[in-house]
């Protein structure tokens, strides 16, 4: 029985997961004074517009320390936001501590009065990544649909967020998937060269 890519991809995400459930809080809070100092920078070097970073479940990083720290230096920020299925996320503006509501992927989103944005910085979730920039999500495309969208429209920058032990050796891709420009982990930024 031939393997498909999306059965690599399964494993790697279920490996992954479990190694992520071992980060305990020494780890967590190395990785998210990591995520704040580095942010902060590649904000500084990238200077966008809009940042968008991601509400953390199951055992994610807190990208919500960064979000407060770039808004108190003036970024204006967002979190995703599901519309539908097999579509791209949209990204509504929020400032840590505005109300959200929980979306369709049980996760908080801002309200729908917030203003929809294109974010050209993102701070993006994933199960695993290599060091060449591919990463394994949790396999329903939001996120490659969403960077495909907004690269098609402007230039853009993709951060993963992750422990280190969530590096793989080699993440298999398919055509509609999305490069990161960087990973960003308690021990180091990797910036990916190639695209």
């Amino acid at each position: 029985m031939t393997r498909t890519v999306a059965d690599l991809k399964a494993e790697l995400r279920r490996d992954a997961l479990a190694r992520r459930k071992t980060a305990g809080h020494e780890l967590r809070t190395r990785l998210t004074q990591r995520l704040l100092h580095e942010g902060l920078r590649l904000a500084r070097l990238w200077r966008p517009t809009v940042v968008s970073g991601f509400h953390p479940i199951r055992g994610e990083p807190d990208v919500l320390v960064l979000l407060a720290a770039l808004v108190e230096q003036g970024f204006e920020v967002a979190l995703p936001v599901v519309v539908g299925r097999e579509t791209h996320l949209d990204f509504r503006r929020w400032r840590p501590g505005e109300p959200t509501a929980i979306g369709p992927m049980g996760i908080p989103e801002p309200l729908d009065t917030s203003p929809v944005v294109d974010p050209d910085l993102l701070f993006t979730p994933l199960a695993c990544f290599d060091r060449r920039g591919w990463r394994v999500g949790y396999g329903a495309g939001y996120y490659d649909r969403s960077l495909a969208r907004l690269r098609a429209m402007k230039t853009i920058h993709a951060v993963g967020v992750a422990y280190g032990v969530c590096e793989v050796a080699v993440v298999p891709y398919e055509a509609h998937d999305q490069l990161l420009d960087a990973v960003v982990t308690e021990q180091e930024t990797i910036f990916v060269s190639e695209r």
